[in-house]
């Protein structure tokens, strides 16, 4: 191990450099394999017809499956003709399965979602499509790809702009439909998904007085059971709708009696299209797709409400990206949260200070534009969303030129005992067989007498499994059983710790 690796890695565990730094193309100087990035390293990129699209067709949304049977993490992918799934367990190697054809004709718009390991997927202008239904544990154990069916295919709708799905409760909400079936007036059309290959229709709810044609359109929507800090709803399931002039905040613990807590809206709005919650449902977070693209804003926005009183949302803050690109879906993990910005592709903020937020990232999908396009190049074009929820750390974009598989910096200093130094000349540190699929053992071999740890520690850099605390000699070769079984597949790192030295070595882990 050169002394560059063992300082790199050293950066790592304090959290300054995170694990991710050893991808297959690190953000070095600004650039990654040609593209544009700040702190964010490329694993991999797969082009449209590698997603088994044809020529000249486009993605367009994404989201993510993890295996819990047998941890491994998997890309659903839309494309204009089609969904493609993708095995990402190994974010530098993924493994294309196969496509669900959509099931009528190609169209833009594409949207995905996952409940009880099955996917829900809809189609927008793409006439009397309905939500396709397909059994993700079919994936298992496949690598040849295939052309996949769907399991059931929910028929009470047409078109519809998105699909939008509460893990928690197990209710789904197409939203934006505009052909057959039950519109809603394309507010929320609500779906019980308990029986997953069995949808059932249960209800409507549009907040009339919203939308460009005060119908309640909702453009995209967030649905959570709520643990906020308004307690009048503590435990109610609350929708916040992105609805084209407002956010619309409901009810809908009844679906048969949905009821209207509020709306809100903004000086210059123009198109409010998505938003999501913090955590711990007090601040939601919105872009406005249009207000760049008409003038309305000089520079990209992402606009900030407190819902600590869901009867009196109050827009707080703005938070300016300092671009003029338009801004699409975003998503928040932690104290991150996720944004895709079209032409200036993923931006990566902090929300720590949550209304105060500062970017910490980003990743460029498209290098030869930016801004509002131009030269045979739409304002639409570039990274469309991001899904960034996987426990490994890898983040998902979908962008009209393919996907995207990326690994941020940044993520939490380790924290382990104190022992005493290990000296870097000479320290050796090895695992067998790697990658590893049952039973392992870690060597380790030092230069002088040191307390230690040794352990194994996921992506973000948390530890996972302690394999030891021990004294170690010079000279001596110690060795550490690791298993399989204790490990979800997926990327991680063996660390040995004493002092301000680490030593590490990368392991994959594949069943």
């Amino acid at each position: 191990m050169t002394e560059v690796r063992r300082i790199l890695l050293t950066l790592v565990l304090l959290g300054a450099v995170p694990a991710a730094s050893l991808a297959q193309t690190a953000c070095t100087s600004g650039m990654a394999d040609g593209y544009p990035c700040n702190d964010v390293d490329l694993a991999a990129h797969m082009s449209p017809v590698e997603l088994g699209g044809a020529l000249g067709i486009s993605v367009n949304d994404i989201w993510g499956w993890t295996d819990n049977t047998t941890g491994r993490e998997y890309a659903l992918v839309g494309r204009e003709d089609g969904t493609a799934f993708v095995d990402v367990t190994d974010p530098v190697a993924p493994i294309y399965l196969g496509n669900l054809p959509t099931n009528t004709v190609a169209a833009i718009w594409r949207d995905i979602k996952v409940y009880d390991d099955h996917a829900y997927i809809v189609a927008d202008g793409a006439g009397n499509h309905g939500m396709q239904v397909f059994d993700l544990t079919t994936l298992r154990g496949m690598t040849v790809p295939q052309t996949f069916s769907a399991v059931a295919v929910y028929d009470s709708i047409g078109s519809a702009h998105n699909i939008v799905i509460n893990e928690s409760s197990g209710f789904g909400y197409a939203v934006g439909v505009n052909s057959a079936g039950q519109s809603c007036g394309g507010g929320l059309h609500m779906i019980d998904l308990t029986t997953p290959d069995a949808p059932a229709f249960v209800g409507c709810f549009s907040h009339v007085g919203t939308g460009r044609r005060g119908t309640g359109y909702t453009h995209d929507a967030q649905c959570v059971n709520y643990a906020g800090p308004d307690a009048d709803y503590t435990g109610r399931e609350i929708c916040v709708g992105s609805n084209e002039t407002d956010i619309s905040l409901a009810d809908v613990s009844d679906k048969g009696n949905p009821q209207i807590i509020a709306k809100a809206s903004y000086p210059t709005a123009q198109y409010v299209h998505q938003g999501w919650f913090t955590d711990d449902h007090r601040y939601f977070y919105q872009d406005d797709e249009l207000d760049e693209r008409r003038g309305a804003v000089s520079t990209t926005r992402t606009v900030i409400w407190d819902l600590t009183d869901l009867d009196d949302p109050q827009m707080v803050s703005q938070f300016d990206h300092g671009s003029t690109n338009i801004d699409h879906n975003m998503y928040v993990v932690g104290d991150r949260l996720f944004q895709a910005h079209y032409l200036n592709g993923l931006r990566i903020t902090d929300v720590s200070n949550p209304e105060n937020l500062v970017e910490v990232g980003y990743f460029d999908t498209m290098p030869n534009a930016s801004g509002q396009g131009g030269g045979g190049v739409s304002p639409f074009d570039g990274a469309w969303s991001v899904y960034p929820f996987f426990a490994s750390g890898n983040v998902l974009v979908s962008s009209s030129n393919g996907l995207f598989i990326v690994q941020p910096r940044g993520g939490a200093a380790v924290s382990v005992d104190e022992p005493s130094d290990i000296p870097l000349a000479e320290d050796v540190l090895s695992i067998a067989p790697n990658p590893l699929s049952s039973d392992g053992v870690v060597t380790l071999k030092v230069t002088r007498s040191a307390n230690v740890s040794v352990g194994v520690y996921d992506v973000l850099g948390r530890e996972v499994v302690r394999l030891a605390n021990a004294q170690v000699t010079p000279g001596s070769t110690f060795e550490y059983p690791v298993n399989a079984e204790d490990l979800p597949s997926g990327t991680y790192f063996v660390v040995v710790r004493g002092g301000e030295v680490e030593i590490s070595e990368k392991l994959v882990v594949v069943k």
